[in-house]
């Protein structure tokens, strides 16, 4: 079995996380600018079997695309392109980065630790693949 890649893109920063090859636990992996995510992604691969990509979806309260769907979409044809073999979802990524400072403050974090965009969006990942993970186990119960 393969592992699930999760990733929070943003302009600046593009937070990773990754699933074991038994889907159970979700880690951070990091994060990689957007010039160098495709290099990294391909690296990656190499090293691993992935059978998916779960890519945050950016939607407003009225479950419309948010503004940030304009630069996702060109990064979407070229995660297909690129990987064609790897299928892709879109999962809700809406509260993502509030739930990890939330998560940042009550683990007792330094403010210098909380305002690091990097973990943020890397602790953004990780939320995104833990929550897809556990919706694909509720709809196999």
């Amino acid at each position: 079995m393969g592992r699930i890649i999760a990733i929070d893109y943003g302009k600046k920063r593009i937070g990773l996380a990754v699933s074991d090859p038994c889907g159970i636990i979700a880690t951070g992996l990091g994060t990689v600018g957007p010039h160098e995510i495709f290099q990294y992604l391909q690296h990656y691969l190499n090293q691993e079997k992935v059978d998916l990509f779960v890519v945050g979806h950016p939607k407003q309260m009225d479950n419309s695309d948010s503004e940030s769907m304009n630069y996702i979409k060109p990064f979407l044809a070229g995660l297909k392109h690129k990987f064609p073999a790897v299928p892709i979802v879109m999962y809700d990524e809406r509260f993502t980065s509030v739930l990890a400072h939330k998560a940042l403050l009550e683990g007792g974090a330094k403010k210098k630790t909380r305002q690091d965009k990097s973990l943020i969006d890397t602790m953004s990942a990780t939320i995104i693949l833990t929550s897809y993970m556990e919706q694909q186990r509720n709809l196999k119960n």
